[in-house]
């Protein structure tokens, strides 16, 4: 099982910008997916964005072209790039580790874990002030 840690989190204002990482255990498997997700106090989590082993990616259209997924193998480390942030981008953000043979849904920033053995870490908080 996959142990993750995210950090980055902050208060900023809207346009501003904000890097999250997730560290996180070495994945031992080849084919696997990482998300991104978000989920405010009595609301449903929200895919935000996805990145599967060979690089490929996927993200909510709500961020798209603002957002950017990206991950360091060698570091262990799981990233999501925030940019041009507004106040509804304001949430708990939690990295995501799909399990084995996980993939890239089509879209949305979600991850198909086959068999449902998904793991996060504990959220680190965002809020986006207008």
């Amino acid at each position: 099982q996959v142990h993750l840690v995210e950090s980055g989190g902050g208060s900023v204002q809207a346009g501003g910008s904000l890097r999250l990482s997730c560290s996180h255990s070495r994945v031992t498997y080849d084919t696997y997916c990482m998300s991104w997700f978000r989920q405010a106090p009595g609301e449903e989590r929200e895919g935000v964005a996805a990145i599967d082993g060979d690089g490929d990616t996927t993200y909510a259209d709500s961020v798209k072209g603002r957002f950017t997924i990206s991950e360091d193998k060698a570091e262990n480390t799981l990233y999501l790039q925030m940019n041009d942030l507004k106040p509804e981008d304001s949430s708990m953000y939690y990295c995501e580790a799909a399990g084995p043979q996980s993939t890239l849904r089509a879209a949305g920033g979600y991850c198909y874990s086959p068999f449902e053995t998904s793991t996060w870490g504990q959220g680190t908080q965002v809020t986006v002030s207008s």
